[in-house]
């Protein structure tokens, strides 16, 4: 399904690779956290957790540089804590509190963070590709550098609107990375049976779009593609497609039980492809980290997860006067 891992770290640090390994945990044990949460019944209607795909946002954010947009569908809690947003208010916000990002009125299909450039977060599926390359165009009005990172499944991938998008980017040339995260089943039904092609990222080919395909569990792979296309989109030369092959551990929501696909397939690619191992193989055969120093981290994550659980729990439910705040916008901002 993927190419070999990387089997050594080239143009990295041994501190750039622990932050990897830090950032990759960090949404791993958060996102199980957000499923004891469910189980609870203290994080009500949809919740889609990004546990197998962590490889993915990490090293595209590694990619990035302030000023930098994204916008993505709703299994986005990776998403957003992987651009700097804080434990707290995305755990508050999944629990529908207060101290949420939304102030507990939008969920995980409602939230974002003008100050991190997260734009959300959208419910229906590919609609915030078209978006995406309106934040992107916005960047090419402004002549700003600045490039968006759109978000969007192997499923998505075959809505109509993707490629009447694909068609606008590439006529205006705008800084658009349309990132496929094909973790191989959009919903239940596997990519060989939903997609005629077998990489989708060559669709791009009939629109002039350059792209290719990447291994989604090595974070180092993702991180140097992620480059590339950023120089491509920074430099004035338009779009270019990444389509990520990753895989989700979890069922496509927690209300699915994933009977579509074998235990044993998810323990293979468990054993096999998991990125979180891999970074931590890479530090410990690299004497880049001891165990101590992964304990330590490990300590730490628990830490924050465990405290974002228990602010979400102890922040207030939303006044009922909030229904008529944040209705229209309030200020129209001189500076994209």
């Amino acid at each position: 399904m993927v190419a070999k891992k990387s089997q050594k770290v080239s143009n990295v640090s041994a501190d750039e690779l622990k932050g990897f390994y830090r950032d990759m945990l960090l949404i791993r044990r958060f996102e199980e956290k957000a499923g004891q949460l469910y189980g609870m019944g203290l994080i009500g209607g949809f919740c889609h957790l990004y546990i197998g795909q962590e490889a993915v946002v990490v090293g595209l954010e590694a990619a990035a540089e302030d000023g930098d947009k994204r916008i993505t569908s709703y299994r986005d809690h990776g998403h957003m804590l992987a651009c700097g947003m804080d434990p707290n208010g995305v755990m508050a916000e999944l629990t529908g509190r207060e101290g949420g990002y939304s102030k507990g009125k939008g969920g995980s299909m409602h939230m974002f963070s003008k100050e991190k450039h997260f734009y959300g977060g959208h419910g229906i599926v590919g609609a915030q590709v078209p978006l995406g390359a309106g934040l992107a165009f916005a960047d090419k009005y402004l002549d700003n550098k600045r490039v968006t990172f759109a978000y969007f499944g192997d499923g998505a991938a075959n809505q109509g609107q993707v490629y009447e998008t694909f068609n606008m980017a590439a006529l205006w040339k705008l800084p658009v990375i349309f990132v496929i995260e094909n973790n191989q089943y959009a919903m239940g039904t596997s990519q060989q049976r939903s997609t005629s092609s077998a990489e989708i990222y060559e669709r791009g080919h009939a629109f002039g779009i350059p792209g290719e395909a990447v291994d989604g569990m090595d974070v180092l792979a993702v991180k140097a593609a992620g480059e590339k296309a950023v120089a491509h989109c920074r430099s004035g030369d338009g779009p270019y497609i990444l389509e990520i092959k990753t895989y989700r551990y979890r069922g496509h929501s927690m209300s699915d039980p994933a009977k579509y696909r074998t235990r044993e397939e998810v323990q293979k690619m468990r054993d096999e492809k998991d990125a979180i191992a891999h970074v931590r193989d890479l530090l410990l055969s690299g004497k880049h980290a001891t165990e101590d120093d992964l304990k330590a981290i490990d300590k730490e994550i628990k830490e924050i997860v465990n405290a974002s659980a228990e602010f979400a729990k102890e922040s207030p439910e939303p006044d009922l006067s909030e229904l008529w705040t944040d209705i229209y916008a309030t200020e129209v901002p001189q500076n994209a």
